[in-house]
């Protein structure tokens, strides 16, 4: 039986960021694009599954406290007994960081602990981030996704670059992760740092043909949202809001437009980015990688003047 299993699953990381916050002293908080876009689906009323490995230690619990919490179906994640994967973020302006985790918790995934039957009940499978930089997961999750492609789950990427993408090794699972995609998300920040050899426009053609039938949503902050289809562009503005922390605005805003999909399905397009948007617009608002309610998302649209009706 496939009902009661989760329509929209991410496959990544979780981890424990490390802020630097003085000269002196640290903050601990659990983190990880992809565990963060799963809490996001979850929060939104999405039967969510985050299928990953995190340490059997007061990190990993932390983590699993939280997923629960968030509402996510906790078969999806194992702990194991390996130790946790650490992001040490010595700066966040301008971004200075690096990563703990040669043998860590994440790199323990292995789908056959999955629940049986969760590709025939799965509409859409999120891969992106470390997870996909990082050797032996990258591999075996270039993997699930080529079946999951095969099986004819639509499949969301967010490269979400970190420097450990840099160089040819990681170009290539690019590539391949562009041509599975369904639906691609990616900042101008990221464009940057995975085309350093392009400008954004040539960046974005050199995606375009790799994916030509995907949707690209792009996002430049405070600049706004653009949608690329095969046939159009739309914009949708950034919200005005009080910006407390960005850390989690785009993991919020990839993480809204799944959920808006697969709740929404017949909404046009623009509502779906409007949606997108809005949920950036309450993450931003809150301190760290904030994972925005239905509820609160709703009203932010509808200080806006905009209407959306959310049926779960």
């Amino acid at each position: 039986m496939t009902t009661n299993l989760p329509k929209l699953i991410v496959f990544g990381e979780a981890l424990i960021d490390f802020i630097r916050e003085d000269g002196q002293h640290w903050r601990s908080a659990p983190g990880g694009s992809c565990w963060n876009v799963a809490r996001v689906g979850a929060r939104l009323g999405v039967p969510t599954g985050f299928a990953g490995t995190v340490s059997h230690d007061t990190f990993g619990d932390e983590l699993m406290q939280q997923s629960a919490a968030a509402g996510l179906d906790m078969r999806f994640t194992r702990q194991v007994e390996r130790p946790p994967f650490l992001a040490m973020v010595v700066s966040k302006h301008p971004p200075q960081y690096f990563f703990i985790g040669d043998n860590s918790a994440d790199l323990a995934f292995h789908a056959q602990a999955l629940p049986s039957g969760w590709l025939a009940a799965a509409q859409i499978v999120h891969f992106g981030s470390l997870s996909l930089a990082r050797q032996p997961l990258a591999a075996h999750l270039l993997d699930i996704a080529q079946d999951a492609h095969a099986a004819g789950k639509r499949i969301s990427f967010d490269p979400n670059y970190r420097d450990l993408m840099a160089g040819p090794a990681y170009r290539s699972t690019l590539r391949r992760m562009a041509e599975l995609a369904t639906y691609i998300k990616v900042s101008d920040e990221d464009l940057r740092g995975l085309f350093p050899e392009l400008d954004e426009t040539s960046a974005l053609v050199q995606l375009r043909a790799w994916a030509p039938t995907a949707t690209i949503l792009v996002t430049r902050g405070a600049a706004g949202i653009q949608l690329f289809t095969a046939q159009e562009v739309m914009f949708q503005p950034a919200f005005a809001a009080q910006v407390v922390d960005t850390v989690g605005c785009g993991d919020a805003c990839v993480g809204g437009w799944m959920a808006s999909l697969l709740t929404r399905p017949d909404a046009p397009l623009a509502s779906h980015l409007q949606f997108s948007a809005a949920c950036a617009a309450v993450t931003c608002a809150q301190q760290g990688a904030y994972a925005p309610g239905s509820d609160e998302v709703t009203a932010r649209l509808g200080s806006e003047n905009l209407s959306i009706n959310f049926d779960h």
